[in-house]
């Protein structure tokens, strides 16, 4: 498999240190508030990751983290009189929801900050003790990133550039405007944790250099995140890391392109600022995860209603494919495509994993998935497959759906009134068979009026409810 690696900007094999393991960090959200469509998209993207490097063997140990204090956790605490905890703990549980709902597995360790200050403390005293941290006189420490001579190698920025773009804020006391923060001193009513250097927080970027170090190790396979955090968040990360670690901090980065609105910039003051929980109240989960993993990860996407809606029925397809073949299986056809189908489903495997393979193309590897369908209704047209067929092609189409993570929202259930509405159908299949067109009207109507939609098929008479 080859990756695009951030770092490098080019397509790499896929190494990992541990051959058939590798150690995935991803950086997750901070807690304060419903994620965004934003959001959601290094979720599914990387979760797809996850399940297609499982899936080929290989023993993923992934980690996302929760940032569970923050300035804009405090300040929504403060507006709402209770404390950061309660904030947190709150979109922690709302997250789950919408993970959840989103087809999102979870993670091997979902560390919180919170829960490694003993960690960050570690990493922030060995950096002071080496010269690359000093403490300014208010008690907040500063990173000196001069003293780090390969800073900006991520974003491939000269450190000049970002030198004409760096500003030393009001109440902060660095030696140098690139430095940045590694502990912030508390101010008075904000909460804090008792420090060497202060009663403090620690600044954003050293938690998860501890967190990655902790669960993964000095060195880890592959960092994940979006692609607004290649600076500076990836960039500190790294050079904190590689000061305090003395080895490279991750040998593969990993970045999601953006998400436009209607062709603009998802943003609050433009008004087109969208949550997960309210796209999904309209269009559900499942059809926001297809429309984030359609396209290529690297590539930035427009969200719209129409798009969403082509996911719907995208899907639409998929359910059908699946719903069609059960439904097959269950009287099995006279065995004629039998093995033209088996050769499909073992070519669209390989052009499924070919795709893949090339940095995760899931636009290509979806594609793959569609033709399969289209071979398997061709399969189905004239009644040619076997009941033992029908199985083996279901094992083979949820397998790539599976990777894809898709198909989980529409589980159709068994109602109390299966029965019935079986009973009428074979009421009106008999009613066909004597050709009384009335009587198989009525009984159609009946089954519409109860939300039974009827499809007649070479194996018989479908139904789902609407």
């Amino acid at each position: 498999m080859k990756i695009f690696n951030t770092m490098t900007r080019e397509k790499q094999e896929l190494k990992t240190i541990e051959e058939g393991k590798i150690r995935i960090y991803a950086c997750g959200p901070t807690v304060y508030n419903y994620i965004h469509i934003g959001n959601a998209r290094p979720l599914c993207v990387f979760d797809v990751l996850r399940r297609y490097l499982e899936w080929r063997g290989m023993d993923v140990r992934f980690v996302q983290n929760f940032t569970d204090i923050d300035d804009k956790i405090i300040r929504r605490a403060n507006e709402e009189g209770t404390t950061y905890d309660v904030i947190a703990e709150r979109y922690i549980e709302e997250f789950w929801v919408d993970a959840k709902g989103l087809g999102v597995r979870e993670a091997t360790v979902h560390p919180k900050a919170t829960e490694n200050m003993d960690e960050i403390i570690s990493i922030i005293s060995e950096l002071e003790a080496k010269g690359y941290a000093y403490k300014a006189a208010n008690g907040d420490v500063y990173f000196r990133t001069r003293h780090f001579d390969e800073y900006g190698k991520l974003s491939h920025q000269p450190i000049d550039d970002l030198e004409s773009g760096a500003r030393i804020s009001i109440g902060e006391d660095k030696e140098d405007p690139l430095d940045f923060a590694l502990w912030k001193a508390a101010k008075e009513g904000e909460p804090y944790w008792e420090s060497p250097w202060s009663n403090g927080r620690p600044g954003w970027h050293i938690e998860c250099s501890a967190m990655a170090r902790r669960y993964l190790g000095d060195t880890i396979d592959m960092h994940c995140g979006g692609q607004d955090l290649v600076f500076p968040h990836h960039e500190n990360e790294i050079a904190q890391s590689e000061c305090c670690n003395n080895v490279p901090f991750a040998n593969f980065w990993m970045h999601n392109g953006y998400i436009n609105v209607d062709n603009k910039k998802m943003s609050k003051s433009l008004g087109n600022f969208f949550t997960v929980r309210d796209v999904a109240a309209q269009y559900g989960y499942e059809a926001i995860r297809f429309f984030l993993i359609s396209s290529s990860y690297r590539s930035p996407i427009n969200y719209n209603s129409e798009i969403i809606e082509q996911g719907i029925a995208a899907l639409d397809r998929l359910y059908n494919c699946e719903s069609a073949l059960e439904f097959a299986k269950k009287n099995g056809g006279d065995g004629s495509a039998d093995e033209a189908l088996k050769a499909s489903l073992a070519n669209r495997r390989e052009q499924f994993i070919a795709a893949m393979d090339d940095d995760m193309n899931t636009a290509d590897a979806i594609s793959a998935l569609f033709e399969l369908v289209k071979d398997i209704n061709l399969a189905l047209r004239d009644n040619g497959l076997s009941t033992e067929m029908c199985q083996e092609a279901l094992d083979g189409f949820h397998e790539l759906t599976g990777v894809l993570g898709l198909l989980y929202e529409r589980k159709q259930e068994v109602g109390d009134d299966d029965a019935q509405i079986e009973a009428l159908i074979e009421a009106r299949t008999q009613a066909r068979k004597e050709k009384n067109w009335a009587e198989s009207d009525r009984i159609r109507d009946e089954l519409k009026a109860m939300g039974i939609v009827l499809e007649d098929t070479a194996q018989g008479v479908r139904w789902h409810r609407a």
